[in-house]
């Protein structure tokens, strides 16, 4: 029988439901991995979505959060984001490349998935309004000052340099495998031999591989 089974799900999710009574952030932490290989999105929010609860996902370099994560994960793969190319590939191409991460993800072990999904969930800063809010008040303020440069004025501030970000570990995904048991029952047969979560190699590898926020100053009021 084929192992791989198509649930479709053709409404909202709710707790509510006679069909799948669970609510949507409920669902997307009870799953393993996030499949979103859109030709174009212009963000993206599922992907987005599963970062913020810890959960790895696929997206593609033709959407924005995917572009948005090329620009500030020098590895993104690492942190759980798999960015397909859709950009210079043809579908061929982009279907080796879908398969090919969607295996090497199966291939992990249950205490490689957890580490996985604890850097995963410290990409949250990255994608909070706080920050993410910033491009959106420049990118409308950029838009009035080309549309009545006689009105509006907007001057671009230059990336400064910064230590990178430094993420505690999530309280909500510890180290240890214990409580994903239900989900993944099996031991590894290479537990020993598995990586160990350490809080401070953990940082260094955030400072190697996330890239600085721009720092674009204060937005102006008008």
């Amino acid at each position: 029988a084929d192992r791989v089974k198509v649930i479709f799900h053709p409404e909202f999710l709710s707790s509510t439901s006679p069909l799948l009574p669970v609510d949507y952030e409920e669902f997307v932490r009870g799953c393993h991995l996030g499949v979103f290989p859109s030709y174009y999105e212009p963000w993206g929010y599922t992907p987005a979505e599963c970062t913020v609860m810890g959960i790895p996902s696929i997206s593609t370099n033709l959407s924005g959060f995917g572009c948005f994560m090329e620009e500030h994960i020098a590895d993104p793969s690492s942190y759980g984001i798999y960015i397909l190319d859709r950009r210079f590939r043809g579908l061929d191409e982009s279907c080796t490349q879908l398969t090919s991460f969607l295996y090497s993800f199966c291939q992990q072990s249950r205490r490689q998935r957890i580490i996985q999904r604890n850097r995963t969930e410290r990409l949250s800063d990255l994608l909070d309004w706080k920050y993410l809010g910033r491009y959106y008040m420049y990118a409308r303020n950029m838009a009035l000052a080309k549309a009545f440069p006689d009105n509006f004025t907007y001057e671009l501030h230059e990336t400064t340099a910064a230590q990178g970000f430094r993420y505690p570990r999530p309280a909500s995904v510890p180290p240890s495998p214990s409580i994903s048991r239900h989900s993944s029952p099996h031991h590894s047969e290479t537990e020993e031999d598995d990586e160990r979560y350490d809080e401070e190699e953990e940082a260094e590898k955030d400072r190697q591989n996330i890239k600085p926020p721009a720092m674009m100053g204060p937005v102006p009021e008008w």
